[in-house]
């Protein structure tokens, strides 16, 4: 071959390896990178100055796909020079459209829109159309989103014609996203879906995973958070198992997260997007990370940091020259400067402002939110003028916008109310934003975001109180505290459509638990097998968060409250609610409501501290017999103390008269048989008035079996189940072996009473993982939600799984609050630890009442009554339910 043709055989070869190089970058940019390596050196050798800028132009999309964006900018300057050099106008301009890019995600907006211009009078066709692509993308990312949804329909048909089909479907997300920003969220769905189909088309994983992100930033605006939940889940899983770390999963998490009220989770991911975006020098998207961060340190109670990040947020932003998201930003740190107590004229001022801004960059949601944060300020301010305009201009709120907004909406109108002298006007709005999160609450699936939803109506339910209270009506109070209560206790639990994943995951879950503590017994290290660990209840909590909820037509009302006062009889009420920092009580004896004031909710919560130390001490009896009869003393002492600040006040009747307690957040721990005036008395605890009333007048089912089970690693459990199975014929028994978590579940679905002797764990780092321990490894609160019917009576005999967590509008999670709500109409368990040698007289005493006809909290008092069972161990008992 002549070295003219080898010249032109390699020219060939390089053009044609950069020109695939350019194809593949943002489909696979680590083998784009290989390939434009190769075109480079190709180039150089033959002399093709055309692939030496083609492949540096490759080299420079491939390193911003792979976060390496002051190589990409290299890159690129490299191409623009190569072209410029050989007088290639086109080539020049090329480059220059992609170093629009990169320089956006840098964050240099200013930078990005200039090399725009310089590139236009050069390109035509499919190249100008993919100029104004980008052109689009920079627009909308300064939020001039009108701009860029037209410069995306002035591309779009181009690029349909050249038949490119990944820069068209490019080009379908970038507009979804804009849309999604400007709130139109079908067609930015419509968009989204259509990208979709065309990446899939072509085999493009990576866009398809971005896709299902922007899905899921969509479904969250909606307020469809297991749909929202599970396109982030599908997008991460594609990132994790192609060896991707893609930090704007975490950024786009956040939202979905935030709006489940998820506010420590939300905030992690948070942390880490800021984190790597920053690292990645991606300044463009740590600028809005940080704004997420911002929002979720605000909705965790944190108004300094929330504040402080939202104003660096504010200023990087207003650098980038963003204005729109800059304002966003601004929101943040004036709804926490409204948090710690500011009310000025400033504030309301620049509240005001900010709404203008907002509704003029078209963040229409988030331009509602801040009229109303502006007509809370003037509200408190006395300007009710001023909000009776902004309310005005919110009012299409109550329609259209998300869940926790038209909460808000409702609740500035109660203000409003309150403020001209309307208190019924102010206890109607309140109402009609509780409904709006009642059949939000109902479409949610899992009991976490169930639970968690009720924070959006915390300031609601709050206020509704405190106008009950100053009106000195105790039905009002009864009401409203059992509208802002345990409403999640009332609906059971949704599951995943698949089950079989869900299963998977927690048989893994309990083969590497079973695997840690072997290793730990023979000594050897555990910290892979623990972030495995981590890892499986990971995946299970996300599966299970993808279950969706029923309709509200088909949940039974909440029966009117005569209904549920009259179902209690003879028995006592008494229901504590804390408003104010104050703890009021509403008690019923024989026909009369009475409400009484409490003391400090602070003092009494660290009194029960104090208490619940000292049983714990004299349960497992430690320390000398003088630190224990210290203990004693001390426990006696707090007891008597709660005893008058809780129940002092109120008339309970006769000793042997049963009570009914609602309690209020901490004091669900509270070990309430301890109290002298409750030591003789049948009590019955339950999360609210309306969970009592289902579980006490729910039908029997008729059932009949009777199951014990003993778990592992408990010397005494086996011997105590057969000698309470011995006193019911025919019942089940599992123990050793059997007792593994399929057999239980299994035997306990649908059975007429259950008990379990084995430790149990309450996770308050995560209660949906509390535990009994059997023997091939934790059954767990999502094991238990997978029953078709709970069982009837459940004893728990074993350490502390009475706990739960206590989460805004006293929403519980746990094994207590999870049975409860599955169906059980009682449950006996313990709400501090017990050793295992000290509950079987306790247990044998329960058996042998309820044999001879005793309801359980009846049973129960009577077992602690006996000699045997007095103490601390009795004392940790609790009857829950219908008692």
């Amino acid at each position: 071959m002549s070295d003219g043709a080898g010249e032109r055989s390699g020219r060939a070869s390089a053009g044609a390896l950069a020109g695939e190089a350019l194809r593949v970058a943002r489909l696979d940019p680590r083998r784009a990178r290989g390939l434009a390596e190769r075109a480079a050196d190709l180039a150089e050798e033959s002399g093709d100055f055309r692939a030496a800028s083609t492949a540096a132009r490759a080299l420079g999309l491939a390193a911003r796909e792979l976060y390496d964006l002051p190589g990409s900018v290299a890159h690129l300057r490299r191409a623009i020079r190569i072209s410029h050099r050989n007088g290639d106008a086109r080539g020049v301009a090329q480059a220059r459209m992609t170093l629009t890019a990169t320089l956006a995600v840098q964050g240099d907006w200013v930078g990005a829109l200039r090399e725009a211009d310089l590139a236009a009078p050069a390109l035509r066709g499919q190249d100008l159309a993919l100029l104004r692509l980008q052109r689009g993308t920079v627009l909308a990312g300064q939020g001039r989103l009108d701009e860029a949804i037209a410069a995306y329909g002035q591309a779009l048909p181009a690029l349909r014609r050249s038949g490119d089909t990944a820069w068209a479907a490019l080009l379908l997300t970038n507009r979804g996203l804009a849309r999604f920003q400007r709130g139109d969220l079908a067609v930015s769905e419509s968009d989204l879906r259509k990208a979709e189909a065309l990446f899939s088309e072509i085999g493009h994983g990576r866009a398809v995973a971005r896709v299902y992100q922007s899905l899921g930033l969509v479904a969250s605006r909606r307020g469809d958070l297991p749909a929202a939940l599970e396109w982030f889940d599908r997008a991460e899983r594609w990132f994790g198992d192609h060896g991707y770390v893609e930090a704007m999963v975490y950024h786009d998490r956040c939202d979905a997260l935030l709006a489940a009220r998820l506010v420590a989770e939300s905030r992690r991911c948070a942390e880490a997007a800021v984190r790597t975006l920053t690292e990645e020098g991606r300044l463009s998207y740590a600028a809005t990370a940080r704004l997420k961060l911002a929002e979720a340190a605000l909705a965790d109670g944190d108004a300094a940091t929330a504040r402080a990040t939202a104003d660096q947020a504010a200023r990087a932003l207003s650098h980038q020259r963003r204005p729109a998201l800059a304002a966003l930003a601004r929101q943040v740190s004036l709804r926490a400067a409204w948090t710690v107590g500011e009310r000025s004229p400033s504030l309301l001022n620049r509240a005001r402002r900010n709404a203008n801004a907002l509704e003029a960059a078209g963040f229409a949601l988030h331009a509602l939110d801040a009229r109303l944060l502006a007509a809370q300020v003037a509200i408190d301010l006395g300007r009710t003028g001023v909000a009776r305009t902004e309310l005005g201009r919110a009012r299409r709120a109550r329609n259209r916008a998300p869940a926790q907004i038209r909460a808000r909406a409702w609740h500035a109108e109660a203000l409003l109310r309150l403020s001209c002298g309307s208190r019924r006007g102010a206890e109607g709005a309140l109402q009609a934003g509780m409904r709006v999160v009642d059949r939000y609450r109902i479409a949610l699936g899992a009991t976490e975001l169930r639970a968690n939803a009720s924070g959006h109506v915390i300031e609601l339910a709050a206020l509704g109180l405190r106008l009950a209270i100053e009106e000195g009506d105790p039905r009002k109070v009864l009401a409203w505290a059992e509208r802002g209560r345990a409403a999640s206790a009332l609906l059971r639990p949704a599951r995943p459509p698949d089950d079989a994943q869900l299963a998977a995951g927690l048989g893994a879950l309990r083969a590497v638990v079973a695997e840690m503590e072997a290793q730990a017994a023979a000594g050897r290290p555990t910290s892979r097998l623990a972030a495995r660990q981590a890892e499986l209840e990971d995946a299970v909590r996300d599966r299970a968060r993808c279950a969706t909820g029923v309709l509200a037509a088909s949940v039974a009302p909440t029966p009117p409250l005569p209904a549920v006062l009259a179902a209690l009889d003879d028995a006592t009420l008494v229901e504590i609610v804390e408003s104010d920092g104050e703890l009021h009580a509403v008690s019923k004896r024989a026909h009369r409501l009475t409400l009484r004031r409490l003391g400090a909710a602070t003092d009494a919560a660290s009194e029960l501290d104090r208490l619940r130390f000292s049983l714990r001490r004299l349960a497992f009896r430690t320390g000398s017999a003088a630190s224990r009869e210290a203990a004693n003393a001390s426990a006696a002492y707090s007891a008597q103390v709660l005893n008058d600040v809780l129940l002092g006040p109120l008339d309970l009747g006769d000793d042997l008269v049963p009570a009914v307690i609602v309690p209020t957040g901490r004091f669900h721990a509270m070990p309430w048989s301890v109290l002298p005036s409750l030591r003789r008395r049948p009590v019955t605890v339950a999360p609210s008035l309306a969970a009592w009333h289902r579980a006490a007048t729910a039908p029997t089912s008729g059932a009949t079996a009777t199951v014990f089970t003993a778990g592992p690693n408990l010397d005494h459990a086996a011997a105590e189940v057969r000698a309470l199975a011995a006193l019911y014929p025919g019942a089940r028994l599992l123990t050793a072996g059997r007792a593994t978590c399929r057999a239980v579940l299994e035997a306990v679905d649908g059975a007429a009473l259950a008990h379990v002797a084995a430790h149990g764990r309450f996770r308050s780092d995560n209660p949906l993982f509390s535990c009994l321990e059997l023997a091939d490894g934790p059954l767990t609160v999502y094991d238990l939600e997978g029953l078709a019917a709970a069982p009837e009576t459940l004893v728990l005999a074993a350490c502390d799984v009475g706990l739960s967590d206590v989460r805004p509008g006293d929403e519980l999670m746990g094994l207590a609050a999870a049975v409860l709500a599955l169906g059980t109409r009682t449950l006996i368990a313990s709400v501090f630890p017990v050793p295992d040698e000290g509950t079987r007289s306790m247990m044998l005493a329960f058996h042998a009442n309820a044999r001879r006809g005793l309801g359980p909290a009846a049973a129960l008092a009577a077992a602690r009554a006996s000699t045997s069972c007095e103490g601390p161990v009795g004392a940790a008992f609790t009857c829950f339910g219908a008692g």
